[in-house]
């Protein structure tokens, strides 16, 4: 079963139609593209969680709200063209709140489950989503009498439907737990585990439970990263038992220069071009997926074969006889992690020969992906059927390196395919957004990359003027971090290789006193390294102060003084960089000129606030000339 983790898929939501129907159905709509049988999402938590933060639907304990950010809409999408799409939610951060003043998910067990419980009810009540399966904390600890307490929860609210797969970190801790603890292991359906390199452990086994690769792959959309996808789909049966193997991510849409670029099943970061590519681990992806079903079961008659690569047969129990071999090379199937040891493949024959039942098959179907060399590469291509009346259900194939073939009873596979896309274009150099969106369709304006805080789109009931609908930072408190979440707030947004630009932005800090905002450009760090971004930054500050610092944390000050500036007002700011100098202004009126500013070169523009504090911004504007 495969299946995909979604975390980064900020700019898919802005891309015009029909592109963005066309990715989705690259996606999910089944026997078209790499038909996924899995979406996992992330349950906001105002967090960073690799690429950027996403909204919690509680920002504060009394605040519920069933529309913020993507990941609705998402799960939606993917039911609408799948029905039948597993749905699994985890939780990488947490709002605040829940910590009482730790940073920490666990202070109050039955505060934390009625939390991710309501996003399961809320999931269903305002969006007709079942959620199949709920995780703990990604990639952290897990705590045995939350798992309890969520479990009892979900009961009492109905839910016994809702199944709880733990703990998306390693194996070992998890299966010890589970064997020491029937409570526990009672209340736990899955084992899931993050990067196994195709191995389980002896306890995991022990449980009983199914065992899961909950999230691999992570590895750069090239076809040596289809060959890494190729190659674990298949041995993460073979060699650790694992029945479900889930893909972070889905789509790179998020800026390619925040950390992990360009590492999902296919490419689509350009909304403001419709530019996508459907890249080859998609169509990997279709040789399990479009022949496969959740619920068809492995055959015991699955392994290695002799000179290198790997075979698998699945049974839906109805006549039905999937095979799905793979070649790949050593070179070629490296995943980002963990360390793959070194073994060789070579051409071969291997024949198989079908018994029992599987006998009577007359035909089977066959798919084939050749990775490498453009002149010989081929994916997910219909080659002419097999006929195994005359041959006792006996055949041969010869196997050269980095293959894939799925050989199947299924006659409903696809390629599907669309006209190609526009072609990629460059962030536009001027850029404006007023933020002037009566009743916004996605909480979030669109291109504006979250990275510490969560901007929203936000109506001033009381001003009736210019300043009626403006983008405001709504986090008042630092989340429960799963990353290293700036001290301040920043959202970004451009062409990272912009190095000559103007950002104008009307900014109202909210705090008296102690309030603060910026604007930035050449901003050069993001994700989950936006603590160490560098860049320009211009700011001012309730208390009547302004400065210009090198970095987001304000370690490098180019300059300061006294301005006079005050909570609750609208001011202008204008930052210009040009070559080596920078200059800002207030209100269209000079403040300081010709900074010295030698690095970084390029990097996008930005704008945010001083702490976890609300603020708004209006009237963003961009010019760059390169």
């Amino acid at each position: 079963m495969v299946a995909d983790l979604w975390a980064t898929s900020r700019l898919l939501v802005n891309y015009p139609e029909p592109y963005r129907s066309q990715i989705l159905d690259y996606l999910f709509k089944p026997n078209f593209g790499a038909s996924l049988h899995i979406l996992k999402v992330e349950i906001g938590g105002d967090g960073q969680t690799t690429d950027g933060t996403e909204p919690s639907h509680m920002h504060y304990a009394l605040d519920e709200n069933y529309f913020r950010g993507y990941e609705w809409w998402l799960m939606k999408e993917a039911k609408k063209r799948n029905p039948n799409i597993t749905l699994i939610g985890l939780p990488w951060s947490f709002p605040g709140w829940l910590g009482k003043g730790f940073n920490w998910p666990y202070v109050n067990l039955q505060l934390t489950a009625y939390y991710v419980v309501t996003w399961i009810v809320g999931a269903k009540r305002y969006h007709d989503l079942d959620i199949d399966y709920i995780g703990i904390w990604n990639e952290r600890s897990y705590n045995v009498n939350y798992i309890k307490v969520l479990r009892k929860m979900l009961n009492y609210q109905g839910l016994q439907q809702v199944k709880i797969i733990a703990s998306d970190s390693l194996w070992e801790s998890i299966s010890a737990s589970m064997l020491l603890d029937a409570e526990l292991l009672k209340a736990i359906d899955v084992i899931g585990a993050h990067y196994p390199g195709t191995h389980t452990v002896k306890d995991a086994k022990l449980t009983g439970k199914k065992l899961w690769s909950s999230e691999d792959f992570s590895t750069f959309n090239s076809d040596t990263g289809a060959g890494c996808w190729g190659r674990i789909l298949n041995q993460n049966y073979i060699n650790g038992y694992m029945t479900s193997t889930i893909a972070w991510n889905l789509v790179a849409s998020y800026y390619e220069q925040l950390p992990y670029g360009r590492c999902g099943l296919m490419t689509a970061q350009e909304p403001w071009s419709g530019h996508y590519v459907v890249e080859s681990p998609v169509w990997v992806s279709a040789h399990t997926t479009q022949f496969t079903q959740p619920g068809w079961y492995y055959l015991k008659t699955v392994g290695h074969l002799e000179k290198g690569g790997s075979y698998v047969a699945l049974t839906d129990g109805l006549g039905n006889l999937t095979i799905i071999i793979e070649t790949m090379s050593h070179k070629h199937s490296k995943c980002i992690r963990p360390f793959l040891p070194y073994f060789n493949v070579s051409q071969q024959f291997a024949t198989f020969i079908l018994k029992g039942s599987f006998s009577e098959i007359p035909e089977l179907q066959v798919w084939y992906t050749k990775l490498g060399k453009s002149s010989e590469r081929f994916l997910f291509k219909q080659l002419d059927s097999l006929w195994l009346l005359d041959s006792n259900g006996s055949f041969t194939l010869e196997l050269q390196e980095d293959e894939l073939f799925t050989l199947t009873t299924l006659t409903t596979g696809r390629k599907g395919s669309y006209p190609p896309p526009p072609k990629s274009q460059p962030f536009p150099s001027t850029y404006k957004d007023d933020f002037d969106v009566d009743y916004p369709f996605f909480s979030e304006a669109p291109n504006f990359a979250d990275q510490t805080g969560v901007f929203e789109y936000f109506t001033n009931i009381e001003d009736p003027g210019e300043h009626r609908f403006t983008l405001r930072q709504v986090l008042n408190q630092r989340p429960i971090t799963w990353a290293a979440d700036a001290s301040n707030t920043i959202t970004i947004i451009g062409d990272y290789n912009w190095t000559n630009l103007t950002i104008k932005c009307d900014v109202y800090i909210e705090t008296p006193d102690t309030g603060g905002v910026f604007i930035a450009g050449r901003v050069n760090k993001g994700g989950i390294l936006i603590r160490s971004a560098r860049g320009i930054f211009f700011w001012i500050f309730a208390n009547g102060s302004y400065r210009v610092t090198g970095d987001l944390a304000g370690w490098i000050i180019y300059a300061l003084g006294h301005v006079e500036v005050t909570a609750k007002k609208w001011y202008t700011l204008t930052l210009t960089i040009r070559g080596g100098f920078a200059s800002g202004m207030l209100n269209d009126k000079s403040l300081w000129t010709d900074i010295p500013v030698n690095f970084p070169k390029n990097g996008w523009a930005a704008i945010g606030t001083h702490s976890f504090e609300f603020a708004q911004f209006d009237n963003f504007h961009v010019e760059a000339t390169c």
